[in-house]
């Protein structure tokens, strides 16, 4: 039972530091470089017969462009929904409509932008080691409580915490590499 559990931990935390990589890299998607990416508009939702939705969900993005990102609606009726929503987010780009098909030119983005999306990719990327970090801190709990109620041997706790910890050292050692990308990215003129 004492390798079974202890494999388990392992596994639970590493898939925790998996999820905590994944959701940072959607985060980093998401930030606005001086490139058009149809994942920009991934968490802009309109709403859709009373329902938020994500705009990929209800049209077609495609980026024929460097800078520019064109979005067809499968149903023309909410192009004016998908307007406003692109005009509410935080993205700060200005939608141009014919009524059929929204373009959105990407503009360069100014040194003093870039700037600010280099603090805040650094701050997600804390948020990120923090989230990694945290699995690291439930695993090495659980070993401790294994091996207070003493179903597994000191020796084999400590081996665990070494395992989960080489984990967590190449989880954050990931989302640094992604983290330095998105900021050479972001700094690309």
């Amino acid at each position: 039972m004492s390798q079974d559990s202890v494999a388990a931990i392992i596994q639970r935390s590493e898939e925790c530091m998996r999820h905590a990589e994944e959701a940072l890299g959607h985060d980093l998607a998401a930030i606005r470089t001086g490139r058009a990416s149809p994942a920009l508009l991934d968490r802009v939702r309109v709403d859709y017969y009373g329902t938020p939705t994500p705009i990929p969900q209800v049209a077609a993005v495609t980026t024929p462009e460097p800078r520019l990102i064109v979005i067809q609606p499968w149903d023309r009726s909410i192009v004016g929904a998908i307007e406003k929503a692109i005009l509410k987010s935080d993205l700060g780009l200005t939608p141009v409509s014919d009524g059929q098909v929204i373009r959105l030119p990407i503009p360069p983005l100014t040194e003093e932008r870039r700037r600010e999306l280099v603090k805040m990719i650094r701050r997600r990327i804390e948020e990120g080691r923090v989230a990694i970090r945290n699995c690291r801190r439930d695993a090495i709990e659980d070993f401790k409580k294994l091996e207070r109620e003493k179903k597994i041997s000191e020796d084999e706790s400590r081996r665990g915490q070494e395992r989960v910890q080489k984990a967590t050292d190449s989880a954050i050692a990931d989302i640094e590499r992604l983290g330095q990308r998105k900021e050479q990215e972001v700094l690309e003129v």
